[in-house]
């Protein structure tokens, strides 16, 4: 009895050691003296800011290379995983024990679940529907040549590293990890790369979302497939999906699109909506993992099948996008590292597998894809930007491999050598499609690049802000510039960051043409945009012809929009903020960020026109937008000589003639300079007294104490709201150490807080001089050249005959 009882004991101990016990939620406290990693919630939270600090640090480092973050995200899973970081025993058994891993994978496929509905609810079937015959032919290629590498490729894996796997499973598993192409991904970096809405960007979106429905379908093929082995299982699983997607499009459609008529644009969504179409995805997700073709499949239906008119699409993406994609869903690409072992893959044979593995992925989708774009005459390079564009994998890439994994279809090694292939594909998209494909774009050349003298031509001004503080005092200054009968048409253009979320690439759609920023009609931009609705209202009750548009890029290439839109819209000054705010009403400067500032320091450096920096301090009104009959204030234009400062002078002159603005000129003259001034100085101050109304005063400064003197002058004038001052005048600096050469020296001493209560513009004149020769700029193998033109005030604009032909450009 007591040999029975023994080895019943040891029975027992054995059990539990294979099947550990299962974590409580929530411990009691270390002062407990219990250890809160051995408990599932604070387990959790850690596993979670380990993962969300490692990826976003990956990210920062990656974003010189203009790398999608789902790159860092691969790389930081398998950093996490075995490969690297889980070799050290005690941290793989204290942050990602066996027994938390169950714990682990929900949350990250609960993620997953939602981003495959966010990923449905971006995809439009009516696009499918509109989608033409070159990029069907394009997807169709871009799916049947790597599917059927994919089953050679297969045949050899089977035989050497995943022997004794069913071959029809694995078959299809290999032939859609070959040719699926990553369609959020994809349109990320055609948004990085300022493509998406261009004819190259256009036609891969189509060709990605053909060949994304054509991969879940084979995927859930591949799945019902990897079943129990009997046909007629197999058999039961298709029809059941079938029929639910059936049932779906005729019963739960209909729900979604009474919610959606319910949901009127600018107006907030009742919550048991949300409620409603949450509990369907998770209900559908259900349907289908009981079919047996994985929850996820359940999401992503729901997610096409819910309207994309009106406002309950991009209300769900932006009350889901935030939590899924920054916390939940970088989950999975660890749950997916820890079964990803890079030291699987030793020897010659096994590098080699994977040296063949990514040149099949690659021949199959960029030849495929190439040779058919060539046959629907594509150019070229687009071509062949097309091609590596189009072999971009990502995150339904790694939810293939692991389904295979789970399923038994993949081994550890094969499964590690095909997560390599998926990120190496991925990462060479970005700098072969740079190198490969620069868009040419020629500009009609335009005389007026300076602000013009004389009122018989149009002042046109490209304004740019960052935030919604900027628009007042913009306003207030576009008022003030309008003079008297002068033509002013004023671009505003907000600057915003490409963000990571899933909204920003709808954003792109919206506010770019053509890839570039471009003005939608007060019609088409009804209720959508409050800084629209701002300017809108201006224009209306003003006599301005004001334009508002959006640039949203990465701020490492966001003065690439800026450039061409002035060059488009042939602009005579930009404006730019500086990248300093005013914080409430202390005066004191805060700074959005270093970023901002290259911004500023890229567009001086290549402007088409000249430019102005602003340094809000409340300009008109401590911020609040008032009426043009009750603009007033004080400017005051300091003019120490130079081209700059002769362009401060001219604008100054052009706001002196508001009724509400008194303006004073102080022309500073150095006792000991041997030549202050030239002629065109002399010229330009002469003119600004015979025409303007304003104040003009001489002020002798000594060189040895140019800070106290220039000090004394000013505030000798009283209480002034805005300066105006060249950006290189011929002047020495007037502080110690300028802190931000951008300003020059004379806008470097205005920002100090001495003068906190007035705002300063620093302006800089075009030099034509400087501009490099302009030549015509065409891309090698098009058929045509592609010319921008301004959208006011012509009607049509004609260009000179090219290739025996003339064009004809719409105008916006």
């Amino acid at each position: 009895m007591a040999t029975a009882g023994n080895g019943t004991a040891a029975a027992a101990v054995a059990v539990a050691a294979a099947c550990p016990k299962p974590m409580k939620a929530t411990s009691d406290g270390a002062w407990q003296k219990e250890n809160p990693l051995d408990y599932a919630l604070p387990l959790a939270i850690v596993q979670i800011c380990l993962v969300v600090v490692v990826t976003r640090g990956l990210a920062q480092l990656l974003r010189p290379l203009r790398q999608p973050r789902v790159i860092a995200e691969i790389v930081g899973g398998i950093l996490l995983g075995p490969s690297a970081l889980g070799r050290n025993k005690a941290f793989l058994d204290n942050v990602f024990p066996a027994r938390s891993l169950t714990v682990l994978d929900t949350l990250a496929n609960f993620g997953l679940l939602f981003f495959l509905f966010l990923v449905g609810l971006e995809l439009d079937l009516r696009s499918l529907r509109r989608t033409g015959r070159s990029a069907l032919a394009i997807a169709a290629a871009g799916i049947s040549l790597p599917f059927v590498l994919g089953i050679g490729t297969s045949v050899v894996l089977r035989s050497t590293v995943n022997p004794g796997v069913r071959s029809g499973p694995f078959l299809v598993f290999m032939g859609v990890s070959l040719s699926i192409t990553a369609f959020p991904v994809l349109a990320r970096i055609l948004a990085e790369l300022k493509l998406l809405t261009t004819d190259l960007g256009r036609m891969a979106m189509s060709a990605a979302a053909v060949n994304d429905v054509a991969a879940w379908i084979l995927l859930a093929l591949a799945i019902a497939l990897s079943g129990s082995g009997s046909p007629l299982v197999t058999l039961w699983v298709l029809l059941s999906a079938t029929a639910f997607v059936v049932g779906a499009a005729l019963l739960v459609r209909p729900t979604l699109a009474y919610i959606a008529r319910r949901s009127p644009v600018g107006e907030p969504i009742k919550e048991s909506f949300i409620c409603a179409t949450l509990v369907i995805v998770l209900a559908s997700s259900f349907i289908t993992d009981a079919i047996g073709i994985h929850a996820l499949f359940g999401a992503f239906v729901i997610g096409i099948l819910v309207p994309k008119d009106g406002s309950l699409a991009n209300v769900l993406i932006e009350k889901l996008e935030d939590l899924i994609s920054s916390i939940l869903l970088p989950l999975y690409f660890v749950s997916s590292g820890l079964k990803t072992d890079v030291t699987t893959i030793s020897g010659a044979r096994s590098w080699g597998l994977l040296v063949l593995v990514i040149v099949n992925a690659c021949l199959g989708k960029i030849l495929g894809t190439i040779i058919v774009s060539i046959l629907v005459r594509v150019p070229f390079r687009e071509a062949i930007a097309l091609g590596f564009l189009m072999n971009t994998k990502g995150l339904v890439e790694l939810i293939v491999l692991n389904i295979g994994l789970d399923r038994k279809v993949l081994n550890q090694e094969c499964f590690s050598i095909l997560v390599l292939m998926a990120l190496f594909t991925t990462f060479i998209t970005t700098p072969i499609v740079t190198i490969v494909y620069k868009p040419a774009r020629r500009s009609a050349p335009y005389d007026h690049r300076t602000i013009p003298d004389s009122a018989n031509f149009d002042l046109r001004i490209l304004a740019c802000f960052h935030t919604s503080r900027s628009i007042p005092t913009l306003i207030n200054l576009i008022e003030s510039s309008r003079g008297t009968r002068r033509r002013l048409t004023v671009y505003a253009m907000h600057l915003m960051e490409l963000s990571e979320r899933s909204s920003a690439i709808s954003m792109v759609h919206k506010a770019r043409r053509n890839g570039l920023p471009f003005w939608r009609r007060s019609d088409a931009a009804a209720g959508d945009d409050y800084v629209v609705v701002a300017f809108e209202t201006y224009r209306r009750l003003s006599r301005v012809t004001i334009r508002p548009m959006t640039a949203i890029s990465d701020l490492q290439n966001i003065h690439e929009d800026i450039i061409a839109s002035a060059q488009q819209k042939r602009a005579a000054l930009i404006i730019l903020p500086f990248h300093k705010f005013r914080r409430g009403d202390s005066g004191d400067l805060e700074s959005l960020g270093s970023s901002h500032r290259h911004v500023n320091q890229r567009v001086l450096r290549s402007a088409p026109c000249s430019v102005a920096l602003l340094v809000d301090r409340g300009l008109g009104g401590g911020g609040l937008m008032i009426s043009s009959s009750d603009i007033s204030y004080s400017m005051a234009v300091l003019f120490f000589g130079g081209p700059d400062d002769r362009e401060a002078l001219q604008y100054g002159s052009r706001l002196a003639e508001h009724p509400g603005i008194q303006m004073v000129v102080l022309r500073f003259l150095i006792a000991d300079a041997a030549d202050s001034f030239d002629a065109d100085d002399e010229a330009a101050l002469e003119r600004f007294k015979s025409k303007s109304g304003g104040k003009y005063d001489e002020v002798v400064v000594s060189g040895e104490r140019l800070p106290e003197d220039v000090t004394a002058a000013v505030k000798a004038t009283g209480s002034i709201n805005l300066f105006l001052v060249g950006r290189r005048a011929r002047t020495a600096a007037i502080v110690e150490r300028e802190e931000f050469p951008e300003l020059g020296p004379v806008g470097s001493y205005l920002v100090s807080p001495e003068f906190s209560a007035a705002s300063v513009l620093i302006i800089q004149r075009y030099d034509m001089k400087a501009e490099p020769a302009e030549t015509p700029i065409v891309e090698e193998g098009t058929e045509a050249q592609i010319y921008d033109v301004p959208d006011t005030p012509l009607a049509e604009v004609r260009i000179p005959e090219v290739s025996g032909r003339q064009h004809k450009l719409d105008v916006a």
